[in-house]
């Protein structure tokens, strides 16, 4: 039976109101954010595409203080360092062209774009699209100039071999620690000549001083690529294999992650290829029997409060996946990050 008297005050709270009408203090923050005239919000569908719908400055680069951001969203179109199949370097454009996600978390509770001085600022200018290690120069270059003007780096690769570039730049002061979700671990050795390929960059990064091993952690590892990865165990790097993630395990991984990063600098860093490939096949070294989007966001929404100076998105290969739920996950891998960046 229907409480009329509930019913009634429904009625007389809501009756008249518009979407725009919101009540609840903390949602009415978020709303006055995306709402302008009353009910009207910005079409999904409309307008030119950015990272997680941010504001565009591509300019921003130009300027020695990046425009006085606090965080810049950034694509590295550069896949020169792949293994196996290539067309990570449209993986920046996939996440651009990705609408409704954001702009709150709700378990969070937080809607990033208010909360920051935030904006996409475009590509990583490179000189070559063919000079692998020029690449790389033009990568490290860039971060360290926007590291200089005091913009924490959100980065959408590329491959992974971008990574030890970007951390060239973020731990050259300090060396930070690393949150890695990942198929591989990605510390094997040079290969046919070159440094820069995406298996490696951890152990560049190590080797160059700008990461501590000691505060890594690397989940979610798996395939048949174990016996490459000998220098995350000897350099004391701690490693959380796809088989030992469950239900039950996960807030025990959560609270060793906090754990061994503890109060320090930290970067998150996120392969797409973490995920199993039943719902993300879009990437060039799918691994079966890897993690579901729903274990992603809690392990990442569990690292709330922690000291994140930085992270990434790589290996987005849209062109495997025809349903573009590849780039929908990554998508909203980034928008958590940034909640975290931005999360007092």
């Amino acid at each position: 039976m229907t409480d009329q008297l509930h019913l009634k005050a429904l009625r007389e709270k809501y009756g008249n109101a518009s979407g725009g009408d919101i009540f609840d203090p903390h949602f009415r923050e978020v709303a006055e954010a995306q709402f302008t005239g009353g009910d009207k919000r910005k079409w999904p569908f409309a307008g030119i595409p950015t990272f997680l719908d941010a504001p565009s400055m591509p300019d921003a680069a130009q300027s020695a203080d990046f425009g006085g951001l606090d965080i810049a969203l950034i694509g590295v179109p550069m896949d020169l360092g792949v293994t196996n199949r290539n067309g990570s370097r449209f993986g920046p454009r996939a996440l651009r062209s990705m609408e409704r996600v954001g702009p709150y978390d709700h378990v969070l509770r937080v809607a990033p774009m208010s909360k920051a001085k935030i904006a996409d600022i475009g590509d990583v200018p490179m000189q070559s699209r063919y000079d692998l290690a020029q690449c790389h120069a033009d990568i490290e270059a860039f971060y360290h100039r926007l590291v200089k003007a005091g913009v924490r780096p959100l980065s959408v690769g590329g491959d992974h071999s971008i990574t030890s570039s970007i951390l060239k730049a973020v731990g050259a002061k300090e060396p930070v620690g690393l949150i890695h979700i990942d198929a591989h671990c990605d510390t094997a050795g040079p290969y046919e000549g070159t440094k820069f390929q995406h298996g490696g960059p951890f152990r560049l990064a190590v080797l160059d001083g700008v990461l501590d091993p000691r505060r890594t952690i690397q989940i979610g590892i798996r395939g048949p690529a174990e016996y490459l990865w000998e220098f995350s165990y000897e350099s004391g790097m701690t490693v959380v294999h796809g088989e030992e993630i469950n239900e039950t395990s996960l807030p025990k991984i959560i609270e060793k992650a906090r754990e061994i990063v503890g109060a320090g600098p930290t970067y998150i860093s996120f392969d797409i290829d973490s995920v199993d490939p039943g719902f993300a096949p879009g990437t060039g070294t799918p691994e079966v029997g890897g993690l579901q989007p729903r274990e992603v966001l809690q392990i990442l929404r569990g690292l709330s409060g922690l000291n994140i100076v930085g992270g990434d998105v790589v290996e987005v290969a849209p062109q495997y996946d025809s349903t573009t739920n590849t780039a929908q996950i990554a998508a909203q891998v980034l928008h958590t990050i940034l909640c975290l960046m931005v999360k007092d």
